[in-house]
């Protein structure tokens, strides 16, 4: 984390020493000497007093250390999606692919197996949804973009936002349709 290298530089620039500000922010000399190494993060109460004993903005204190945060939450946040996307695309198709053979291997107790692999993918679908919703994507586009680590600029929201509706309607048909093909298809196969 850069704090650390910025209370070296802010304690340096005053000519005190690291027990000197420890004095003035409440803490030990080891305290000071940790936050600079960067073995230790300061609490929000000391972030304050150190800004106001530097006399600078809680922006230019932590400023590097919140952009590095904003990254790492944005790589955490694209690691899920496609974590739960993948997770959501393989259970689905085994759900469409694996209906016919569960009720022709085990009749109609089939379906118990079944409901437990579409119910997987169900879950996977709600938790890749909410992370959509939590970083405000939902078009191919913005998740092509997201998942690069970029954002649309405004007209491409936009456009994309106007998109939305007829998208999903698209998407339900379809994933209707598909799902009807292959199970059909499959129950032609099983059938000879």
């Amino acid at each position: 984390m850069e704090v650390g290298a910025q209370i070296k530089k802010y304690r340096s620039n005053m000519g005190i020493s690291q027990e000197e500000l420890a004095e003035k922010v409440y803490v030990s000399r080891q305290t000071v000497s940790n936050w600079e190494t960067g073995k230790n993060y300061p609490d929000i109460h000391s972030v304050l007093l150190l800004s106001s004993v530097f006399n600078v903005s809680l922006d230019q204190l932590i400023k590097g250390d919140v952009e590095i945060m904003k990254k790492e939450i944005k790589e955490t946040e694209i690691k899920k999606l496609n974590k739960y996307g993948g997770i959501y695309a393989v259970s689905l198709i085994l759900a469409v692919i694996s209906l016919v053979p569960f009720i022709v291997l085990m009749d109609w107790y089939g379906l118990i197996p079944w409901s437990v692999v579409y119910a997987i993918a169900g879950y996977f679908a709600f938790k890749t949804e909410k992370v959509k919703k939590e970083n405000n994507i939902s078009t191919y586009k913005e998740i092509v973009a997201f998942t690069e680590g970029k954002r649309l600029d405004e007209i491409e929201e936009q456009q994309e936002n106007g998109k939305r509706p007829y998208q999903i309607i698209l998407l339900m048909l379809g994933s209707a349709a598909i799902a009807f093909i292959v199970v059909y298809l499959m129950a032609k196969l099983f059938s000879l």
